[in-house]
């Protein structure tokens, strides 16, 4: 695995051109991202040879495909966790 593929596998959001995208896959067909751009949705999509082929240190990489040189940077997302353990139960009254 490249080290580009493994940055990708423990990320939650990347950072492409400038864009903040959320929606991406890496697996064995490669790298696909889709964001929107205002109102315009773009998409990119890399082999595993252009994954492989990216150059780059720590989340910063620089990545080609047809349409020439992007700039991808790996994030961490924050999360809220599903269920809140904090908030009080709302089936229980209220303690007075």
């Amino acid at each position: 695995m490249s080290p580009l593929a493994t940055a990708l596998q423990s990320c939650d959001m990347l950072l492409i051109d400038g864009l903040h995208a959320f929606d991406f896959t890496c697996d064995e067909t490669g790298l696909t991202i889709e964001c929107m751009d205002g109102r315009q949705l773009r998409r990119w999509s890399f082999t595993p040879e252009q994954i492989a082929a990216a150059v780059g240190a720590d989340d910063q990489w620089q990545l080609a495909d047809a349409q020439g040189e992007h700039r991808l940077v790996c994030m961490s997302a924050f999360r809220a966790p599903d269920e809140d353990d904090d908030e009080a139960d709302l089936d229980q009254p209220a303690e007075r």
